[in-house]
């Protein structure tokens, strides 16, 4: 029996379906890429935006068609909401938590024995087996590049998110096994780690005295990295400017492993937006937070997350965001135009700022964005960089790579795979988004 999955969201969502493919290729099932070919058809949902929800309907409505002339078993899981979960149980044969993974091959086993019925109705009354999904070991998309989940969950409760009502509070995840899968992961010559959580840097808060802090946890990391003698880079993703401390920095500083790079989201530039927003920061506390950036990571890449138009947002709040996007010289912003998150807090309130307006506000901060990137990528003409390469371009003429600092760089190809190895690159050109260099001999290197 063949299996086909689609992963909608976020990369806990994508990390999440590394350990449930475990499950099913244990219990004999076969990938296929080909959903045409599948006997099993799942979903990893995501309810945080609209968009994505609407992905599972037109699917869903598809494959249930297909049910009139085939043998389907369906399911869902992921980041849903309650209320989106009640629709879903009348078109889905399987719903379940993904904190019931360990147990999934006995629903499915029930749901063979028994009718769909008594397994969406009793799914949801296993008790949280968060510590058992944990032991799960994932079936990771790619050999040189995982995503390690630390914590799930979310206490903070920004009025534009739905994270706290789908996933659930915070619940971190033992520091032991935390570290053991990192170790595993570098043994077995993994270049790119990130650690997930939707408020990576309060791991440990809900468990003091228990477990290590986030900064901890860091330290243990960047020990063991250095003295594995092992060339790999350690991402995080994504903290909080509230959990933010300059320790964290100067421990990102001591260990080559840590990579220089900090995703830090802002939101917006102006404090009455964040408060609306409750971000639990304000501007000058970021500003406090960049500073540190600079002062003990000075070569690390900044990256953040701007949400236009939220509700109420005047022209004058947006141009406040618009000077934090010049003072704080981000090197990439992901940027989105507010959309109600079915949900969240901030969808009881009017969506007020009209379409035409939000797209205006959308263009002029990426061609900002675009204008001090294009400044920052352009000074680095002629140094040399190293990039860890993750294949070629589609016409197989280009290899393609990150920097440390995540920046895109594209490398004239030579007949070698390099997938997967770590490179030194000359940067010859430049654009706003992406570095374009040649490969630098290793013989060179020596020299």
């Amino acid at each position: 029996m063949k299996y086909h999955l689609i992963t909608l969201g976020c990369q806990m969502n994508l990390s999440d379906g590394e350990r449930l493919t475990t499950v099913l290729d244990e219990m004999g099932y076969e990938w296929t890429e080909d959903e045409t070919e599948a006997n099993m058809l799942g979903i990893l949902a995501c309810s945080v935006r609209q968009k994505a929800i609407d992905k599972v309907y037109s699917r869903i409505h598809k494959w249930n068609k297909r049910k009139k002339n085939e043998s389907l078993v369906t399911f869902l899981s992921g980041c849903i909401l309650p209320s989106d979960k009640e629709k879903f149980l009348h078109l889905f044969d399987i719903v379940f938590q993904m904190s019931e993974l360990p147990k999934l091959p006995e629903i499915i086993e029930q749901y063979g024995i028994l009718t769909g019925a008594f397994v969406r109705s009793n799914s949801f009354k296993v008790n949280n087996q968060l510590g058992s999904f944990w032991h799960i070991d994932p079936n990771y998309g790619s050999t040189f590049e995982a995503f390690v989940p630390i914590q799930n969950g979310c206490d903070k409760f920004c009025t534009f998110c739905a994270v706290p009502y789908t996933r659930g509070r915070e619940i971190s995840r033992p520091s032991a096994e935390i570290l053991e899968e990192v170790k595993k992961l570098v043994n077995n010559g993994y270049k790119s780690i990130t650690l997930l959580g939707q408020n990576v840097n309060s791991y440990g808060q809900d468990r003091p005295n228990e477990e290590l802090t986030f900064n901890q946890l860091l330290r243990a990391i960047g020990e063991f990295g250095d003295a594995s003698n092992k060339r790999f880079w350690l991402y995080y993703t994504s903290p909080h400017p509230d959990d933010m401390s300059a320790d964290i920095f100067k421990t990102m500083a001591s260990y080559k492993c840590i990579a220089n790079q900090v995703h830090l989201p802002l939101q917006s530039g102006d404090d009455h937006v964040l408060i609306r927003m409750n971000r639990k920061h304000d501007i000058q506390t970021y500003r406090n937070i960049v500073k540190d950036i600079r002062t003990y990571l000075p070569k690390a890449t900044l990256f953040t997350d701007i949400i236009v138009g939220f509700s109420r947002e005047t022209e004058a709040q947006f141009e406040n965001t618009m000077q934090a996007m010049a003072e704080f010289k981000f090197n990439m912003a992901y940027i989105a135009q507010y959309s109600v998150r079915p949900g969240s807090v901030s969808s009881r309130w009017e969506d007020d700022v009209p379409h035409t307006v939000k797209k205006d506000r959308f263009h002029r901060l990426t061609e900002k964005l675009k204008k001090q990137s294009l400044r920052y990528n352009t000074k680095l003409i002629g140094t040399e960089a190293d990039v860890l390469i993750y294949g070629t371009d589609k016409k197989g003429n280009y290899f393609q790579g990150l920097t440390e600092g995540k920046l895109n760089v594209r490398i004239k190809k030579s007949n070698e795979d390099l997938s997967g190895q770590i490179v030194t690159v000359k940067i010859e050109t430049a654009t706003a988004f992406s570095l374009e260099g040649s490969l630098v001999p290793v013989a060179e290197l020596a020299v």
